[in-house]
């Protein structure tokens, strides 16, 4: 199974620039998961696609990060790549005995620890919205009002404000250097990284730019996310040149040293087809 569940590749740059705020809202991407087993996220999802004041939002991150910045995508179809991807895992992680920590601390169930994931997956880049520089810290305060509009009606009095916290602490720990305290938050930081496929790279590079950046990202043909023999979850990666393995050491090393997941997850880059010599047959991390 990939991560990329969803809509496919972001239109190129020059394709959304200068688009008025009506072109973009007509050409509208809706979120989709895998929800059906879960009522509560299903009837969140509902939410989020009625939700003009979060698409918005999701816009306004794209106009700074890829028409100003020359970046990838960073509003509705990476977060959509993301929920996927976390979803997935939380699944998997959950399957080979680990418990989220909204059911081991505060007594709630799987099904709301999918809730966390999902939504921290779908706010937490909202702040490039205000600036790339610090963003994690401003889609805090933009998220914490949209949850409520969200969460009130599946969540009410307390177990709203634990959901509302719990979501937060998840966004804020996806930063650079974050310390995740929750299952549900590394699950979203290791999510937020697997984003590579297809150029689709988490590392900051102009387009069209030949650098290590940018080659390596173009490397990286598929993400997938799998059942593990010896660990609950494996991530494979499939490139098409060694170049690749630059995305994995320096993006995906990073987020998931310090997410608690560690020992819960392998890490497998596959270098296929024969357009180089072959520095690299497999990596692991």
């Amino acid at each position: 199974m990939t991560s990329a569940e969803g809509p496919g590749p972001q239109q190129p740059v020059e394709e959304t620039r200068g688009a008025s705020i009506e072109e973009r809202f007509k050409n509208r991407v809706k979120v989709r998961l895998p929800a059906r087993h879960n009522p509560r996220l299903a009837a969140i999802v509902e939410e989020v696609n009625g939700s003009d004041e979060l698409y918005a939002l999701w816009i306004a991150t794209n106009v700074n990060a890829v028409d100003r910045l020359a970046m990838s995508d960073h509003g509705p179809v990476h977060v959509q790549i993301v929920a996927n991807s976390a979803l997935r895992l939380l699944r998997l992680l959950v399957e080979g005995g680990v418990v989220p920590s909204v059911v081991a601390d505060y007594g709630m169930e799987q099904e709301d620890a999918e809730v966390v994931v999902c939504l921290a997956a779908l706010l937490h880049d909202v702040g490039i919205a205000i600036h790339r520089d610090g963003h994690e810290a401003f889609s805090l305060f933009i998220a914490r009002p949209i949850l409520r509009q969200l969460l009130a009606s599946s969540y009410e009095g307390p177990a709203l404000e634990i959901l509302i916290s719990e979501v937060l602490h998840a966004i804020i720990a996806h930063r650079s250097g974050g310390r995740p305290l929750t299952v549900e938050a590394g699950v979203l930081r290791i999510a937020d990284a697997l984003d590579m496929a297809q150029g689709r790279s988490r590392i900051p590079f102009r387009a069209g730019s030949v650098s290590i950046h940018a080659v390596s990202a173009a490397a990286v043909e598929g993400v997938h996310i799998e059942r593990g023999d010896d660990v609950p979850v494996t991530i494979r990666i499939d490139m098409t040149n060694s170049a690749g393995v630059f995305q994995v050491d320096q993006l995906l090393r990073e987020k998931l040293s310090g997410s608690g997941l560690e020992e819960y997850l392998e890490v497998e880059a596959h270098i296929e087809g024969e357009t180089e010599k072959r520095l690299v047959e497999k990596f692991r991390l």
